[in-house]
């Protein structure tokens, strides 16, 4: 890490740790664990607003220089907002921010205050691109604007979730009415997009609305690329030496249930197995990231398999949010 980044994390832990020692000296035992923390903090927000700015660019230029040109449409918040911007008067940098509104507030509620808060900020910059930024005009074959608009927007959707934010609001509204309702998180967007595409059609044409059914499936797909899919929760076996710590973090800090297994490890310096408890979670794409970085807190060099879990019954995840703490 550069040497006045690290300075400065040194500084900041220091004024932390004088904060709660009640004047007394910090030594240097105390200050290390607070500043690998502090250092895993930044790095994991440098990466995941990186992966947001590009995110934001990408869809921009999905949105000027393919869909808006051409008056075609998508599904999801941004759907929403280019029908209302058909009907109205208002800029569509203004309708991104007022249409997703409703789902950051509930964001808030169903994921957690940072995660809503780095949605709003990847939301208001997606609203100044499409607003100040000029992008070529790529084609107007209708087949193309379709196919292509739709990559560049969903890798733009794509890559703010690896982020831990959404530029599409309508990801939280499934995921919350998920946890409602007897219903897959996939089968409450393909019922959102259903209506998206009617009114289009009524609003504009059928054959738009054709048209924009392939925008959003290239879309959909270009997510899921990304990011393996939203509407997917991800099984997570974590394997460290430190497995109580980390069994701890996830049961008080994110207040997540975890399953225990009690395994062996096959391989050592000795070549006999010893015994290691191997810890197994699950949660939601849009929460892998805070579990990554409060992994990386405790054990850098933690063995962790991830799998794709189409859908689940029971337990807790889909009652309750992961904290913030």
């Amino acid at each position: 890490m550069n040497p006045f980044l690290s300075k400065l994390i040194v500084d900041v832990a220091r004024k932390k740790l004088k904060k709660t020692s009640d004047d007394k000296p910090v030594s240097k035992r105390d200050i290390v664990p607070l500043v690998r923390i502090l250092q895993v903090e930044f790095t994991h927000a440098v990466k995941e607003y990186i992966f947001i700015i590009l995110g934001v660019f990408s869809a921009g230029f999905g949105l000027k220089g393919f869909l808006l040109p051409n008056k075609f449409i998508d599904g999801g918040a941004t759907g929403m907002s280019l029908l209302l911007e058909h009907v109205t008067s208002l800029q569509l940098g203004v309708l991104l921010v007022i249409v997703n509104l409703p789902f950051i507030i509930l964001a808030a509620k169903t994921i957690g205050t940072k995660f809503a808060i780095k949605s709003i900020i990847a939301i208001a910059m997606l609203a100044l691109v499409v607003h100040f930024v000029e992008y070529p005009t790529v084609t107007d074959d209708k087949l193309l604007i379709a196919v292509f608009g739709g990559f560049f927007l969903g890798l733009g959707i794509g890559m703010s979730m690896r982020g831990g934010s959404v530029i599409d609001g309508t990801e939280v509204l499934a995921i919350y009415l998920g946890r409602k309702l007897s219903l897959t998180i996939g089968d409450v967007l393909l019922l959102i997009n259903i209506v998206i595409f009617s009114v289009g059609a009524y609003l504009l044409s059928i054959e738009t609305a054709l048209y924009a059914i392939l925008t959003y499936m290239a879309a959909a797909k270009t997510v899921d690329f990304v990011v393996d899919g939203v509407e997917e929760y991800v099984g997570v076996t974590i394997i460290s030496n430190k497995h109580e710590e980390l069994r701890i973090m996830l049961t008080t800090k994110l207040q997540r249930a975890c399953t225990i297994y009690a395994g062996k490890g096959g391989f050592g310096s000795t070549g006999e197995s010893y015994d290691k408890d191997i810890i197994y979670t699950v949660v939601t794409r849009l929460e892998l990231a805070k579990l990554q970085t409060e992994i990386d807190k405790i054990d850098r060099n933690a063995f962790i398999i991830m799998g794709i879990v189409k859908d689940l019954k029971g337990g807790m995840i889909k009652k309750k949010p992961m904290k913030d703490h």
